[in-house]
């Protein structure tokens, strides 16, 4: 019979001994578990909104000439930054142009000839003075004081009637101006061009009586951005105009922007087949920085309801219904309940039942995980494997 090798049996008692050593390692340490410790830091209770919200612009114009016309200038194009009264658009102006030039004549006629009437008037009163006082010295006979009495009054409504006629010619200057106006378009507020859909030469067809002309201009502040956002109903009483915000825009990713509840609605959205919500707005600590946000962009509002620093907390995965956690102590888990206080998503206040450093489970993902079983901690770089 052939004779085993002495080294092969010395490596064979290697490799069962160091099975055995694995086994009765494993066996020892038990189930592998994830867990957090209890740490002091800041606890913040939030309310969020329920569905993305949207950046919106309280000073937002589109805007369309009250008639139509050929485009003859469009001084300010997409993107461009206006001052209030800036010109934004021309139509062709000509005949509103001459039509304020015949009003403006028919004005100066006007004054020439109340100016001769009111003259006439004038001096039919003298004559009307002097005729009186012949006729006390019995030199003016009364039929010709008649007269002159007659010729002062008719040169009198004449200079009034020539006024009426002044004032509605200069009424009808006002009128034309006002149709001059109507060929312009001018910023009512400062702020940025966002859109201009015409084009010089382009003609603006007008429409129907009661239906607006399609709008060719939007302009908006940027320095009157908010957020409008929706929050559960059963938060609508919870949150109050003046609380701090956090404010998330979809366009700088990673970001949380400080700000504060400006508007709260007064009533609840009841869309068939949505959830019920209560609009919000808020608005930014620091307005410049939103110059570069875009309205229409998708954002998030954290309302904060209170803030507590310096109290034990623990991640809010880490409790269970009832208050109850597993504590990781000695190689086995053990249960206990703990008072909370303030919580969120990530945090939860904890204020008795543990103490800062204790480690707590933060995921339950078998019936095994139980109070009693034996457990040691995940490596930490295998918990950063996970999602």
């Amino acid at each position: 019979m052939r004779k085993v090798p002495r080294w092969a049996v010395l490596l064979l008692a290697v490799g069962i001994g160091a099975v055995i050593l694995k086994v009765a390692v494993f066996r020892d340490a038990g189930l592998e578990v994830k867990v957090a410790r209890a740490e002091v830091g800041p606890v913040e209770e939030i309310v969020t909104n329920t569905r993305a919200g949207t950046v919106k612009a309280h000073h937002r114009a589109k805007l369309s000439p009250q008639m139509g016309g050929l485009v003859t200038a469009l001084p300010h194009r997409k993107g461009s930054r206006v001052a209030a009264g800036d010109l934004l658009l021309q139509l062709e102006d000509s005949v509103q142009r001459a039509q304020l030039n015949l009003a403006e004549e028919q004005v100066r006629t006007a004054e020439a000839r109340t100016r001769e009437a009111c003259l006439a008037a004038g001096l039919a009163e003298k004559e009307l003075v002097r005729g009186q006082a012949l006729a006390r010295d019995g030199i003016l006979s009364p039929q010709a004081l008649d007269a002159l009495q007659s010729a002062r009054d008719r040169a009198a409504a004449t200079c009034q009637a020539l006024g009426a006629t002044l004032d509605e010619a200069r009424a009808q200057v006002k009128l034309a101006r006002a149709q001059l106006a109507l060929t312009q378009i001018r910023a009512p507020f400062a702020g940025i061009v966002a859109e201009c859909s015409g084009e010089v030469g382009e003609w603006i067809t007008p429409s129907p009586p009661g239906i607006p002309i399609p709008a060719v201009l939007d302009l908006l502040d940027p320095a009157s951005l908010y957020i409008s956002a929706p929050i559960d109903e059963v938060d609508s009483r919870r949150v109050k105009v003046g609380q701090p915000v956090r404010i998330a825009i979809d366009s700088r990713p990673g970001e949380k922007l400080p700000g504060r509840l400006d508007r709260v609605a007064p009533y609840v959205l009841d869309i068939q087949e949505q959830n019920r919500t209560v609009e919000i707005e808020a608005v930014l600590a620091d307005p410049a920085s939103a110059q570069d946000f875009l309205p229409g962009t998708s954002s998030d509002v954290e309302v904060i309801l209170a803030r507590r620093d310096g109290v034990l907390r623990v991640p809010t995965a880490a409790i269970a219904e009832g208050g109850r956690v597993l504590v990781l102590a000695g190689g086995r888990l053990a249960e206990r309940t703990v008072q909370t206080g303030l919580r969120n998503w990530q945090f939860t206040e904890i204020r008795s039942g543990l103490a800062a450093g204790e480690q707590v489970v933060t995921a339950r993902e078998s019936a095994e995980v139980r109070a009693g079983a034996r457990a040691h901690a995940q490596a930490e770089g295998r918990a950063r494997e996970g999602p």
